[in-house]
């Protein structure tokens, strides 16, 4: 039985495309049963539907609190019978309380080999740090931002001439198959959760 998985956007969506077309594949472990976007105007929203997925907004400024939001966010995850839940482009920082509710079934990818460079502007502290290698992590949500464990990483080169744009673009290139590695692990029961660390099946 294949798991059900919803995803969060706030954009166009480039994750969340790559984890609707892997789901296709007759042997991946997810189907995708979702899109909730928080804002109205978010581009995947348009691309889900065309996938003939659900997908609706549930923009957050309707909304007189995070609070509020976050709860009608779980109410729209659980009517959807989501067992799995992937951010994706999704900006909202979650409280303690809605990760606590999903934790261990939440996943995030985060544009650097984690745990370096957390938060915003990864690129450039790259390339301010002057590693010579970058990448992308897929991990579990937990309370601290970026510091859930890691599922999934792939890692790249930094050539001498990147800039941030130059090297945004190619980590983009490798998000889109370690996210659906990562979600397929989960999924299968390859990957889980466990006192605070990622432990795999043997």
């Amino acid at each position: 039985m294949k798991k059900r998985v919803a995803i969060l956007i706030s954009g166009r969506g480039s994750n969340m495309g790559a984890l609707v077309a892997a789901a296709k594949a007759p042997d991946y472990p997810a189907a995708i049963v979702a899109i909730i976007a928080n804002k109205a105007d978010a581009g995947g929203l348009d691309t889900a539907r065309n996938e003939g997925i659900p997908a609706f907004a549930i923009p957050h400024r309707d909304y007189a609190s995070k609070r509020d939001h976050e709860i009608a966010i779980s109410a729209a995850l659980k009517a959807a019978g989501a067992e799995i839940v992937c951010l994706a482009g999704y900006m909202r920082i979650m409280s303690p309380e809605f990760v606590g509710e999903w934790e261990g079934r939440m996943l995030n990818i985060h544009p650097s080999l984690l745990p370096l460079f957390k938060g915003l502007h990864t690129h450039e502290q790259a390339l301010e740090a002057g590693v010579r290698v970058h990448g992308c992590t897929v991990h579990f949500v937990t309370a601290g931002m970026d510091e859930g464990p890691i599922i999934a990483q792939t890692a790249i080169r930094v050539d001498v001439d990147d800039t941030a744009e130059t090297l945004a673009q190619r980590v983009l290139s490798v998000e889109h198959a370690t996210y659906a590695e990562a979600l397929a692990l989960v999924a299968s029961g390859k990957a889980r959760m466990q006192g605070g660390r990622t432990i795999f099946a043997t």
